[in-house]
């Protein structure tokens, strides 16, 4: 797979730009940055984490994606004077107006970030991102970064889900642009359920500027548009094989209609013209392209009459219709009768384009539809998602969070009354473990210092969530999750495409064992911290509770 061309990598960096300014954040990053700065603390080199709490859907993993996106907001992130000028305008009065030049001249010069890599299984309270920098840089990062990683995941997620639901045979068309949280929700959503596992997007622009497979055809709209075949027009069409003169395809659809009906014995009284009207000024328009919605009447005495006459008139002519799509009612049902009168078709009139055509089934799925959907008996090629896939409607965000780990080389830690939302102290390293099937069986997270985890040699290290009893585990193989991507201003890992990391996730999906990718129930994966970490975390608890009463003692 070929890496993104340089103009379509110009046109996301202009994108992210346009989309994600440095002033696409909360007042309250540049509160503290000026605090900092005032305090002469700005430059103190921090290190913040990216982390989620939970496995979204109530799954067994999630899927980190975003990473693109964050590279190139950390390459062009920069204040111009007219956003330093409505700072001045916003921020209290009280502010030193030496601040504002500080920050026209920021930059992520001396920012570094480190990450598992695009397209990765990652789950609960693995640090999937470090950023490292001057304090006021990095804190000023925040909410971007979260913007940029939350929902791209999340929707990334939510797709893969679909694809385990769907199976790997049957092709998925994210359609949800028009139900989407706004313009960037739908281009995000497009963007990354593609990666996440559908095959095609109804979304032009996605198509542009990502190179995502673009589809569609016709609404019902443009069915109930036409009355009449008086409204056909042209009514002629050219044959494949050249031949100059145009052909009346009007009355040649009628011929075949009229041996349609008799083979199926259909009453010709219940056939809408405008339908039919509809179907011919379509076909003409686009021969090789054919593929109506024929469910905006009655499918069965009407919709696959006036397709499969359609389609037969244009097979005499050389075309090959494509199929069609439904979009109410059983759709299971629905596509099983559809499939008999196509092989009723093939088998009388002699065609075999009919055993090709495709059924497309859309009609508000949602991944328990999609799983039911594979338990009834049905012809349905290609399923269309749209408003249960973009808008995530099982769990509206995935709740990842910038937590500070390190402040002037020293651990820094978040203890609250709720376990949930303390955090994890130090710079880490984050290393996945093997069993011999090459199945990921547990993530070990490390202070950055010590010595990584060897293949074969056992090793002692304590779960999260559980209790303070250590687990010994032999690893088959240790891989590395985390990679430098970022430093000195540049990019240092390459960028990949939209297709290329599809191909991760499916990788990267296939080494997960089947009881961590159940849709429902799925096995808790273990996540563990190495035993310096462990202690590290209990030395600053009893550290916390020790000096909870200085000002007394003072």
């Amino acid at each position: 797979m070929a890496a993104p061309s340089s103009n379509t990598c110009g046109l996301m960096e202009r994108s992210i730009r346009e989309r994600v300014p440095p002033l696409l954040t909360d007042l309250y990053q540049f509160t503290m940055a000026y605090a900092y700065w005032r305090a002469g603390r700005h430059q103190e080199p921090a290190v913040f984490e990216l982390f989620f709490r939970d496995n979204p859907f109530g799954g067994g993993f999630s899927l980190f994606t975003g990473l693109h996106d964050c590279l190139l907001f950390l390459r062009s992130f920069h204040f111009t004077d007219e956003d330093v000028e409505f700072l001045r305008s916003v921020l209290p009065p009280a502010t030193d107006p030496a601040f504002f030049q500080f920050l026209r001249g920021l930059d992520c010069s001396g920012v570094t970030l480190r990450s598992v890599p695009e397209g990765t299984v990652v789950f609960a309270r693995v640090p999937v991102m470090e950023v490292a920098g001057p304090l006021a840089v990095v804190q000023l990062l925040e909410t971007s970064l979260l913007c940029l990683v939350n929902y791209a995941s999340l929707v990334c997620s939510n797709a893969a889900r679909f694809r385990l639901a769907a199976g790997p045979r049957r092709k998925l068309l994210e359609m949800g642009l028009r139900r989407a949280q706004g313009p960037d929700g739908g281009l995000t959503a497009s963007r990354y359920t593609h990666i996440g596992g559908f095959d095609l997007t109804s979304n032009v622009q996605a198509g542009f500027l990502f190179g995502i497979p673009v589809a569609g055809t016709m609404a019902h709209s443009y069915v109930t548009s036409f009355t009449s075949l008086e409204e056909v027009w042209p009514q002629t069409l050219v044959a494949v094989n050249g031949e100059p003169d145009p052909v009346d395809f009007i009355s040649l659809t009628k011929g075949w209609l009229r041996r349609v009906c008799e083979l199926l014995g259909a009453e010709t009284g219940k056939i809408r013209e405008g339908e039919l009207a509809a179907f011919l000024s379509y076909a003409i328009a686009y021969p090789q392209n054919f593929l109506p919605v024929i469910d905006s009447y009655s499918v069965s005495c009407s919709g696959v009459l006036n397709f499969c006459a359609v389609a037969l008139a244009l097979c005499e002519l050389g075309y090959r219709p494509v199929g069609v799509r439904l979009d109410s009612g059983d759709l299971c049902r629905q596509s099983v009768d559809v499939r008999h009168v196509f092989r009723l078709c093939s088998e009388h009139f002699s065609n075999s384009t009919f055993d090709s055509l495709i059924i497309v089934g859309t009609n508000n799925i949602s991944e328990q539809s999609m799983v039911e959907l594979n338990k009834k008996e049905n012809e349905i090629d290609v399923v269309g998602v749209g408003t249960h896939l973009v808008t995530c409607t099982k769990q509206p965000s995935l709740g990842c969070v910038y937590k500070l780990v390190e402040v002037r080389g020293r651990p820094r830690m978040k203890i609250s009354e709720d376990p949930q939302k303390s955090t994890v102290p130090g710079r880490k390293a984050v290393y996945r473990l093997l069993d011999a099937e090459g199945h990921p069986f547990l993530d070990l997270v490390s202070l950055a210092v010590e010595s990584p985890p060897e293949a074969g040699l056992p090793l002692s290290c304590y779960p999260l969530r559980c209790d303070n009893a250590p687990l010994s585990v032999t690893p088959a193989q240790v891989v590395c999750l985390r990679q430098e991507a970022f430093t000195k201003g540049q990019v240092t890992h390459p960028l990949c495409s939209a297709a290329e990391t599809r191909a991760k996730v499916q990788s990267s999906l296939q080494t997960l064992h089947p009881r961590h990718k159940r849709l429902q129930e799925p096995d808790s994966y273990t996540v563990a911290l190495s035993e310096k970490l462990h202690n590290l975390v209990i030395e600053i608890r009893k550290g916390s509770s020790n000096n909870s009463h200085f000002l007394l003692a003072n």
